[in-house]
């Protein structure tokens, strides 16, 4: 008999003292239920993503002396844990110390020796190195260790004994990313399985959330523990962290898997909470079942608890929000009342001659229905004074004395209006309001950039930048049925054509709307930005070409045909997006608020670019050629 506790609990990035706190009470916890191994998730004194604090030798230190504490606290219980081990005595390629990030495994006041290692613990062995993931920029790997001892990877491979009961436990000691070796040449848990006798394995994890993950990980670990026979357990943290531009919620969802891939036990996502199981060779218990993640009601739950804790972070605790009468203001309105509470949050409508009275009731109506602070402030005449004084201030030429006068375009004078609405109200409003104002753009509008650097561009926090405009519609249904069980977001609201209202052109009333047309452009961005194997207008043409681009892409059938009734039309509005992708969105994206990450790619520093504007490939020019010839 083994009495096993999964630690789950809401790790702080930069905060070991914290974390150590909460380590701490739960070690207690565990003592009082007779629990013989408590394990914790990876990093879970220092946290994860910390950016460039890993090179404070300061912040190591007190990581190692609070690592200190939980081996002492090991005294009558066994304790596995992650946390960063430094190896002062040696210096990485860069010259600073080397770092690894490391599986300690602790028991009546000491560190247990790794059997392989010339550590006493055990060392990360596969690096992940895509999406917010840096970790080779940091820590050096159980790899390329081996290649310093000059020895095979697999040779440093061992598990850790435990001696509970009297009874030999032989634990396969797994960091993350070890459990997810299907595209690496090594293969950490087959390796274990294939060389010695475990009797379980142990992966400790510091996982963000993004939409799905949870589904593929227990086909993944659940298959890993039938076929191999034996028991599985996970452990992940919950709380937010971020990389400076991209927020990430950490849902733990910890979970056992029996030896025939059932699972016996599972951490609820986004609490914290200790896990307690008795794991047994001659007991099975009981499987429970775990439904698959709904994508609405995931996405809220993902953006409700983010929003909370970086509000919390933050110390803000109330929040303004510019409001349109449109469906994505509308969302985020509802997500910050149901957060917040109505008294906290103030909703501002900012009419200029361009919005109609169709949108300003249902702003009005919208705030009614939440029953929180509403206020309107007109722009029409801000807007007119700047144009005026742009148009009237002689632009002088020093050099002679020549002067000119500037003339503002149509186009000029929509960002006018939407920089006066954030730069000047929403920011001023805020301030007096006692908080922040939001960013309230879907992706799509974000892939292209179709915002105003300045102006609704601006906020401290982009929560919905992660959603295409399909899920933020779905997200407006559910509010209304299963948050606030009544219609606070109108259906009108929903119904009405998607418009910035900033011109004649933009006329609801009259149907007209934004140029994107988000049931097919929505799929056409993804590709560019979702796909593991990235989209590029080759791949678009070609599919195009051969008539199967819905299929890929995952736009309803019938779209393409429909809105581009000619290949001149289709390619032109491919290069139009393109163009805007890859050329001034990606400055605009650089500028851009923090967002709040769902998808498997989210802006920021996840999908990672670089200012070098649009590009065609020769094949592209010739697919190109042949289509329009």
């Amino acid at each position: 008999m083994l009495n096993i506790a999964l630690g789950q609990f809401e790790v702080k990035p930069g905060r070991p003292d914290l974390n150590t706190q909460k380590m701490l009470s739960m070690i207690h916890e565990a003592k009082e239920k007779n629990i013989d191994l408590i394990i914790f998730p990876e990093m879970s004194i220092p946290g994860y993503l910390l950016g460039d604090t890993w090179e404070q030798s300061s912040f190591l230190k007190d990581c190692e002396y609070h690592g200190q504490q939980i081996i002492q606290a090991s005294d009558t219980i066994y304790i596995m844990f992650g946390n960063i081990a430094v190896d002062w005595a040696k210096f990485n390629n860069d010259g600073r110390v080397r770092k690894y990030n490391a599986f300690f495994t602790a028991y009546q006041g000491k560190l247990l020796p790794h059997p392989k290692l010339p550590y006493d613990f055990g060392i990360k062995a596969l690096m992940p190195n895509y999406r917010e993931f840096d970790d080779t920029r940091h820590f050096f790997s159980l790899q390329k260790l081996a290649a310093e001892l000059n020895c095979p990877a697999e040779d440093l491979l061992a598990p850790i004994e435990l001696h509970i009961n009297g009874k030999i436990q032989k634990v396969g000691t797994l960091i993350c990313e070890d459990g997810w070796s299907d595209d690496y040449q090594l293969a950490p848990l087959e390796i274990l399985h294939k060389k010695y006798d475990i009797d379980f394995f142990v992966n400790i994890s510091s996982s963000p959330y993004t939409l799905g993950k949870n589904n593929k990980r227990n086909r993944v670990f659940a298959k890993q523990a039938k076929e191999n026979k034996i028991p599985l357990l996970y452990v992940n943290n919950t709380g937010i962290q971020n990389n400076g531009k991209t927020i990430y919620t950490f849902d733990g969802s910890s979970t056992v898997y029996a030896a025939d891939g059932n699972i016996i036990a599972y951490g609820k996502p986004y609490e914290e909470s200790l896990i307690c199981i008795n794991l047994a060779k001659n007991s099975q218990p009981l499987p429970i079942s775990i439904q698959e993640e709904q994508e609405t009601a995931a996405i809220f739950e993902a953006l409700t608890y983010g929003i909370r804790k970086f509000l919390q972070n933050i110390h803000m605790e109330k929040v303004v929000l510019g409001i349109s009468g449109g469906i994505d203001s509308a969302v985020a309105a509802a997500l910050y009342v149901n957060i917040l509470g109505p008294k906290n949050v103030l909703l501002i409508n900012m009419p200029s001659i361009y919005n109609s009275n169709t949108t300003k009731d249902l702003s009005s109506k919208l705030a009614k229905n939440l029953g929180c602070n509403y206020a309107i402030l007109p722009i029409q005449e801000v807007v007119d004074y700047s144009i005026k004084q742009f148009e009237t201030t002689p632009v002088i030429n020093l050099a002679d004395s020549s002067a000119s006068n500037l003339h503002v375009s149509s186009f000029v004078a929509e960002n006018i209006q939407a920089r006066d609405r954030s730069a000047r109200i929403l920011a001023g409003m805020a301030a007096s309001f006692g908080g922040g104002f939001t960013c309230n753009a879907n992706k799509a509008e974000t892939t292209v950039g179709y915002s105003t650097l300045y102006g609704d561009q601006s906020g401290f926090l982009a929560a919905l930048a992660d959603l295409w405009k399909n899920q933020v519609y779905a997200l407006a249904y559910y509010l209304n049925q299963e948050v606030f069980h009544k219609e606070v977001i109108p259906q009108a609201t929903i119904d009405i054509v998607p418009s910035a209202e900033l011109s004649h052109n933009q006329a609801v009333d009259e149907g007209k709307g934004d140029p994107i047309k988000y049931p097919y452009h929505d799929y056409l961005f993804r590709s560019f930005v979702e796909r593991w194997k990235k989209a590029t207008p080759e791949d678009i043409l070609q599919w195009y070409k051969e008539n199967r681009l819905e299929k890929e892409i995952g736009c309803k059938a019938g779209l393409v045909k429909k809105y581009f009734p000619t290949p001149q039309e289709f390619i032109e509005d491919l290069e139009r997006w393109w163009n805007l992708y890859s050329g001034i969105a990606v400055a605009k994206r650089i500028q851009a608020p923090p967002i709040l990450a769902i998808s498997r790619r989210a802006y920021g520093f996840d999908h990672r670019e670089s200012q070098n504007g649009p590009y065609y490939t020769v094949k592209y020019k010739k697919l190109k050629q042949e289509l329009l010839n």
